[in-house]
């Protein structure tokens, strides 16, 4: 078999980093013959691609989708006795994604250096998110990292089926909103003054409606770079609003007010509250330390405040049953379904029966949503279009009168 050329960079046990070209018949046994010198791997580049470019070594962003079979691989790995270390090499070779493959090595070469799981994993926080960090911290702790690791990955993939729910109902409405933004914005543009300007010097008065959208076409015209910087400063001006805490609660209370989409948002933060609460609780991870987990988890700051108000009774002495009654966000439903889990000993399994329950209303929702967006829809898209035909067909009309 015919040698490739492989130019590698690679971190010793003492964390230095080294380099060099190695021969092999591909790039796993080059990976191999690299290990096998003392060395972990944390780039291996053939000389074809080393001369095509950079394109395969920044190919794409690391997705939820592959964080979530990386840490099942793990959890199978693990269970099978295999070393720590050895479980991210193996990884790392069946990884496609060159990015993730060198951000797991880079892990690999942490641990071999005495670092622990959670500690090799936090330079890469942005990736992996605080809650997934903390529950494999306190599964490290308790000796609970086969189980907790399994769930782990089964949290990531349904946020992740749930983020493209989401996004796919959406997808609809927005292209409809954004179709019909662009056709009334050239015809307010271009095609009304045009018109109007052709009924002012035939002598034809022109209708409130025609006037109206014609100065603004011809402002638009004119004055597009004015209009340009309002709308950049309209946009900086929200940004900065909403992330005050004042304002985004006061947004935050404004959609939960919406008929569906508030619906939607309590399911969400709903079903990821009680998945991290008891994902948390099955790494034995505190309650007071769950508590802030599952908050920060729920992405959404009207759930946060009535958790951090529930932390500061349970640490003054309350039962978790009794400071769930102080918490409005959550519904009755759960909080007499956590009641009854802590005063049986099963609260980790009535989490995880909340949890499904919200996902799959959740998703009921989600999916029906695009059936309510839609005569909304086209009750908006049959307005503007009336407006503009208006606006051209009045004068037209006056005209007609005149000429008769």
């Amino acid at each position: 078999m015919s040698q490739l050329s492989f130019q590698y960079w690679a971190i010793d046990s003492r964390g230095a980093k080294t380099s060099g070209v190695m021969k092999a018949p591909s790039r796993q046994d080059a990976y191999r013959r690299i290990a096998a010198t003392g060395v972990t791997p944390t780039r291996i580049v053939a000389a074809s691609e080393q001369a095509g470019g950079r394109t395969g070594r920044w190919r794409r962003k690391v997705s939820p989708q592959e964080v979530a079979h990386f840490t099942y691989q793990l959890s199978v790995l693990l269970e099978a006795r295999l070393p720590v270390v050895e479980c991210f090499r193996s990884i790392a070779e069946q990884e496609p994604n060159p990015a993730f493959r060198k951000i797991i090595l880079e892990v690999a070469a942490s641990v071999q250096g005495g670092r622990g799981i959670t500690d090799a994993l936090t330079p890469h926080r942005d990736l992996f998110g605080e809650v997934y960090l903390q529950t494999v911290r306190a599964a490290e702790t308790s000796g609970n990292m086969i189980k907790v690791l399994a769930h782990l990955a089964e949290q990531v993939e349904e946020q992740t089926e749930m983020r493209r729910a989401v996004k796919g109902a959406l997808m609809y409405p927005a292209t409809v909103v954004v179709a019909l933004t662009l056709g009334t914005g050239f015809l307010v543009t271009f095609v009304v003054p045009r018109f109007a300007e052709m009924f002012r010097g035939r002598g034809v008065a022109l209708p409130v409606l025609t006037e109206a959208l014609d100065v603004l076409g011809t402002s638009v015209r004119s004055w597009w770079y004015l209009y340009l910087i309002a709308f950049a400063g309209i946009f900086l001006i929200a940004r900065a609003a909403w992330r005050g805490a004042r304002t985004r609660a006061l947004v935050e209370r404004g959609l939960h007010r919406v008929p569906l989409l508030g619906s939607i948002l309590t399911g969400l933060a709903v079903g990821r509250f009680a998945s991290v609460f008891g994902l948390c609780l099955s790494s034995g991870l505190g309650l007071l330390d769950t508590l802030e987990m599952a908050g920060k988890a729920s992405g959404r700051p009207m759930l946060r405040e009535d958790v951090a108000l529930m932390i500061r009774q349970v640490k003054a002495g309350g039962r978790l049953g009794e400071v769930l009654q102080q918490c409005s966000y959550l519904p009755g439903f759960v909080k007499q379904l956590f009641r009854a889990g802590e005063e049986s000993a099963e609260l980790t399994r009535m989490c995880q029966i909340v949890s499904r329950h919200y996902v799959r209303e959740t998703k009921h929702l989600v999916k029906n949503a695009s059936t309510v967006l839609e005569p909304i829809l086209i009750a908006l898209l049959t307005g503007v279009v009336l407006m503009v035909a208006l606006a051209i067909f009045l004068p037209m009309w006056n005209m007609m009168s005149l000429m008769q």
